[in-house]
């Protein structure tokens, strides 16, 4: 099966983004790991465009040998695959943007951070407009509504929430061992997991000499292991270095090298100038759950007896959720996290603008009144620029928290409109 094949039942709701982005900007980038998509949506997106796949090693070649010439022969508009390959190509295409500012003439797609490698982001500055393209998120799985974050901040959402008199078995397990990589949704468990395990052997030794001198990649792989265990928790190097034999300075390079292939991302805390009591340790997230249960050794028929490890997982799926929609959006979101030295926490800080809201999730299928005990300490620090929070969780029922903060819990499958 082709990616094309893989990927070609979906919708991409990134692609009204990037619809958007060619329409007045001359170089737009789709950013996002390998297999999750970016080929075939730049490939569809116009079908008349000329198509250039740097993954071709006669037409990598080319280009190492002499940029300039090859991005000279090529005509107005034009698509890259993978143009982390070739970082030298972008001086090139600076050069003949500068001579030529047309919109939409070079869309790339990349598998590598390309905002974190200082020679590629530098030459394109202020002529390249970076879309983040995540593997597949729920809500396009299921083809549903693609503005939960948005309809939730605008307060669309609280008039829709309805119960179901008969709980439904849950799916979240076999979501959350799926993941999103496309070639994985389209196999069975066993199947999928093969593929998860081949894909990061892969993609670690293939790409990781396009972005770094590092000469061992079976070092990177221990490190991605070992933080699959630690996905959702907060990020102490001290503790993998001594874990995994290094110093600090290496799995800091090792870590920054997994940030660049979109293999892990770091969550900050989220801080404010009224407490002096929060903790200012990021949280780290592996970007794929299915990923992080392949290599953990998870798989849905360990849901109730490994129930705290799939929790770490469901707060890590969730996070990749929204932040997924936050790139399809024209809105600024950030996201962080809560945590103070009473070890009180809100897994995800969601700010826009001056408006602040947090997100609880839970694995579990009970809502209880403590769990917003996170949500309500966020909103007494915050004060009036807290807006309202939601205690995610695998049950059925939406119901009030507390009515006077705006706090509610609700199905983790609202996420995806069920």
């Amino acid at each position: 099966m082709t990616q094309s094949d893989a990927n070609q039942n979906y919708p991409r709701y990134l692609r009204n983004a990037m619809k958007i982005a060619l329409s007045d900007t001359p170089v737009v980038c789709l950013l996002g790991p390998r297999q999750s998509g970016k080929s075939t949506l730049a490939q569809t997106y116009d079908l008349e465009r000329t198509y250039v796949d740097l993954d071709n090693q006669d037409l990598l070649r080319l280009a190492k040998n002499d940029p300039q010439g090859f991005i000279d022969e090529l005509p107005e508009q034009v698509t890259i695959d993978e143009i982390q390959r070739v970082p030298e190509l972008t001086l090139a295409i600076k050069r003949s943007v500068d001579a030529n500012r047309k919109p939409g003439r070079f869309l790339l797609t990349g598998s590598a951070n390309l905002l974190q490698l200082p020679r590629l982001a530098d030459s394109l500055a202020g002529r390249m407009e970076c879309l983040h393209l995540h593997p597949l998120t729920e809500v396009e799985k299921e083809q549903g509504n693609r503005n939960f974050l948005t309809d939730w901040m605008d307060g669309k959402l609280e008039s829709n929430f309805k119960t179901t008199a008969k709980p439904a078995p849950s799916r979240l397990p076999e979501r959350l061992v799926t993941g999103g990589f496309p070639e994985a949704v389209k196999r069975p468990e066993k199947r999928a997991r093969t593929w998860q395990k081949q894909y990061i052997q892969s993609i670690i030794e293939r790409d990781i000499h396009d972005i770094s001198d590092v000469q061992d990649a079976s070092d990177v792989t221990r490190l991605l292991e070992y933080l699959t265990y630690q996905t959702a928790q907060l990020l102490n190097i001290s503790t993998i270095a001594n874990a995994l034999r290094h110093t600090r300075r290496t799995v800091d390079v090792h870590l920054g090298i997994l940030e660049k292939l979109f293999l892990v991302r770091r969550l900050p805390a989220w801080h404010s100038n009224r407490s002096k009591r929060l903790v200012k340790t990021p949280k780290v997230h592996i970007c794929d759950s299915g990923l992080a249960a392949a290599l953990s050794g998870l798989q849905t028929n360990k849901w109730n007896e490994e129930r705290p490890r799939f929790g770490h997982l469901l707060e890590s799926f969730v996070f990749q959720q929204l932040q997924a929609m936050a790139d399809w959006s024209d809105e600024d979101f950030r996201f962080c996290h809560y945590r103070d030295k009473d070890k009180v926490e809100v897994d995800l800080v969601i700010e826009t603008g001056n408006e602040i809201r947090g997100i609880e999730v839970k694995a579990a299928a009970t809502a209880h009144d403590q769990d917003g005990k996170g949500l309500r300490r966020l909103a007494d620090i915050a004060g009036k620029q807290f807006k309202g929070g939601m205690v995610l969780y695998d049950g059925q029922h939406t119901l009030p928290i507390d009515k006077s903060l705006n706090l509610w819990h609700a199905p983790v499958s609202r996420l995806w409109g069920e």
